[in-house]
C-alpha cells in the first residue's frame, strides 16, 4: 500500500508559496524575447547552483540544464520548462507588469519556470529520490521554427544529459486553477506555414481583358482552399487550413502583378499532415493555372505534433490524482495550438500536461493574461511527486 507521506504533497509547498509568488513576478515584470533569455537564463541559473544542481549554462542558446542525483539510482526524468516571453505590449494593469515596453509573459513561460524552480528547491533539500533527475529550462519555444528544442537537442541534450523519460506542463485556461488535465497519445496539433505568391499580369482597372488579375485568383483560391478538410479529410479525423493573410494591390484603379498569401496548417496526425501539404500544393497549382497566372509556394513544416505516450501519461495520472485527488484530474480535449515538446517526444517517451489557470483567466497570448499564482504549488508539488515516485527506491 503506498504510504503517502514519503512523496510531496501541496501542503508541503505552503511554506514556499510568497518565495514562489515573488520569483514569479520578478519573471513576469522582466521578460526577454525567444534567443534573448539572458538575464531569465543567469537568474535561474544561479538559484539552481545555490542549491547544489550541478548547472550547465548556454545549451542550445540561453538552454539551462541542472542535474542532481541520489542513491545509486540508475533510471532518470527530465522536466522541462520554458522561459521566452512574447512581443506584445502588456495591458494587465498589474504590478508586476512587464517592464520592457513591447515584451510580455502573455503565454505563462514565467509561471512554468516557477513552477519547476520550486520543485527543485524542494528535491534538492530533501532528496527523497534514488537516479537522477534532469531540469530543463528551454529558450525560445515562441519562435516558431528552429525553436529552444531544436537547438537544445541539436546541442547534444540527450547525449550529454541521459534520462529515460521526459515530461512538461504548460498552464490552461479555463480550467479551475491548479486542476491537472492530460491526454494520452496526439494532444497538440502540428503547425505548418504556407507562403503563396500568384503572378497575374498587372494592368488598368478600366481593361481586365487585358490583364490577369492576381486577386480574383487568390480569392478563387481561398474557396477552394476550404474544401481541402471538408471534402479531403475523414469527417473523424481533425484538421484546419485558415488563409491568415491576403495582400494585393495599393490603388482602386489598378490591377495588381502579384497577390500574396499566407496559410496556417494544423492538424493531430502525421499522415493528415502530408496529405494537406499534397493537396494544398497541387490544388493551388490547379487554381492558378486555370487562370493563366503562376504561382511560387513555399511550404515550410513547423512544430510537430506532440503525441504523448501511453505509459507515462497513465503515470503521470496516478500521480496527479494521489496529489489533488481524481475530482481535479480529467481528459483534456485535443488542442490546435502548437508545442515545440512535440520534438522531444520524437526522442523519448513522455508526457506534457495542462495545469489550470482560472476559469475567468484571460486566453493565452492576451495582452491582459496573467499566470495564476494559486497554481503555483501545485505545479511544483506535481513535478516534485513525480520525480518521486519515478525514481522511488
Amino acid at each position: 500500500m503506498l504510504n503517502d507521506n514519503v512523496f510531496a504533497r501541496v501542503s508541503d509547498f505552503e511554506a514556499m508559496e510568497a518565495e514562489l509568488t515573488g520569483i514569479r513576478h520578478h519573471l513576469h515584470a522582466n521578460p526577454e524575447l525567444s534567443f534573448e533569455e539572458a538575464e531569465t537564463a543567469r537568474f535561474v541559473a544561479d538559484k539552481l547552483e545555490g542549491w547544489g544542481y550541478e548547472v550547465t549554462r548556454n545549451v542550445g542558446g540561453h538552454g539551462v540544464v541542472a542535474r542532481l542525483s541520489a542513491g545509486d539510482g540508475r533510471k532518470g526524468i527530465a522536466i522541462r520548462a520554458d522561459m521566452d516571453a512574447l512581443p506584445i505590449v502588456e495591458e494587465s494593469g498589474l504590478a508586476y507588469a512587464s517592464q520592457s515596453l513591447g515584451k510580455m509573459h502573455a503565454c505563462g513561460h514565467d509561471g512554468h519556470t516557477t513552477v519547476l524552480l520550486g520543485a527543485a528547491e524542494y528535491l534538492a533539500r530533501t532528496r527523497r529520490f534514488n537516479g537522477t533527475v534532469t531540469l530543463v529550462f528551454q529558450p525560445a519555444e515562441e519562435a516558431g521554427k528552429f525553436s529552444g528544442a531544436q537547438a537544445m537537442i541539436a546541442d547534444g541534450l540527450f547525449e550529454r544529459f541521459p534520462f529515460d523519460a521526459i515530461f512538461g506542463l504548460h498552464n490552461h485556461p479555463g480550467a479551475p486553477e491548479g486542476n491537472i488535465l492530460l491526454r494520452s497519445g496526439p494532444m497538440m496539433a502540428s503547425s505548418d506555414t504556407v507562403n503563396i505568391t500568384i503572378t497575374g499580369k498587372g494592368g488598368h482597372a478600366s481593361r481586365p481583358h487585358l490583364t490577369i488579375d492576381p486577386v480574383v485568383v487568390a480569392c478563387n483560391l481561398v474557396v477552394s482552399l476550404q474544401t481541402i478538410v471538408s471534402r479531403n479529410i475523414d469527417p473523424t479525423q481533425t484538421a484546419v487550413v485558415t488563409v491568415g493573410t491576403i495582400h494585393a494591390g495599393s490603388a482602386v484603379n489598378v490591377i495588381p502583378e502579384y497577390a500574396k498569401l499566407a496559410l496556417s496548417v494544423r492538424s493531430f496526425d502525421p499522415k493528415i499532415r502530408d496529405l494537406l501539404q499534397e493537396r494544398i500544393l497541387k490544388l493551388t497549382q490547379s487554381v492558378v493555372d486555370g487562370y493563366g497566372a503562376t504561382a511560387e509556394i513555399e511550404y515550410e513544416r513547423g512544430y510537430p505534433v506532440v503525441v504523448n505516450s501511453e505509459e507515462e501519461t497513465a503515470f503521470a495520472r496516478t500521480v496527479a490524482e494521489e496529489l489533488i485527488g481524481t475530482d481535479r484530474v480529467s481528459t483534456c480535449h485535443l488542442i490546435p495550438g502548437s508545442e515545440d515538446f512535440a520534438y522531444f517526444l520524437e526522442h523519448k517517451p513522455g508526457s506534457f500536461l495542462r495545469l489550470g489557470n482560472g476559469t475567468n483567466s484571460a486566453i493565452l497570448h492576451s495582452s491582459k493574461y496573467d499566470f495564476a499564482d494559486g497554481s503555483l504549488t501545485t505545479g511544483a508539488a506535481l513535478w516534485a511527486r513525480l520525480v518521486e515516485r519515478y525514481l522511488a527506491e
